[in-house]
């Protein structure tokens, strides 16, 4: 029954690592594509849609399984060793930093162009710039360099709030942003409401 509960904890353990690299890895198929579209780049969707499943699910398990196989072997080796960290620096989130930096030059250059036509075009780069943050995991990026090893103290409570806060509410956050707010999924929401209704 212990060696069940070891096994358990292990497989939770391994599927917590794949979910957490897997959802690095879909911020960064989010930035490529949102940067594909924001500069008009013609392309096929059907010759990409695979791509992005393979960058998106395929990519953490080339780090989750050496990493399974890594910790498996030193904790054998050593009786009760220390685990091992998935490489995380092997995540995305600085490459999602520079496309995130990209676009929003991308965004000032078309709306300074635009500046006739929208005044406050300041007030709607700083709009993008929120908005992108939690589509791309941009927080992720503050504290990339600070290891739990290296953070001792207050310090270490700080990271580990914002860290557990923003990634436990940042579905929730791209959901409200990119989905609830958005105009077309509100009328849409709004047609099957009222068909309902019509058929209650």
């Amino acid at each position: 029954l212990l060696w069940q509960a070891a096994l358990g904890c292990r497989a939770a353990q391994v599927l917590m690592q794949y979910c957490i690299l897997a959802n690095h890895y879909w911020f960064l198929v989010e930035a490529i594509y949102l940067y594909k579209l924001l500069i008009g780049a013609v392309f096929s969707e059907k010759n990409y849609y695979r791509l992005y499943l393979y960058l998106g699910w395929g990519t953490p398990v080339v780090f989750v399984v050496p990493w399974m196989a890594a910790k498996y072997l030193k904790e054998n080796a050593e009786e009760g060793g220390a685990g091992l960290c998935v490489p995380h620096a092997a995540c995305p989130p600085q490459i999602n930093l520079l496309i995130f930096m990209r676009i929003l030059k991308v965004i000032l250059a078309k709306l300074r162009a635009n500046q006739k036509g929208y005044a406050d075009y300041k007030l709607r780069l700083a709009k993008a710039t929120l908005t992108l943050i939690p589509l791309f995991g941009i927080h992720e990026v503050v504290f990339i360099f600070a290891t739990d090893e290296q953070t001792t103290g207050i310090l270490r409570y700080i990271k580990v709030f914002f860290t557990l806060f923003l990634n436990s509410f940042q579905g929730f956050l791209v959901a409200v942003l990119y989905c609830f707010a958005n105009k077309e999924v509100k009328s849409e929401m709004k047609k099957k409401w009222q068909l309902w209704k019509l058929d209650h």
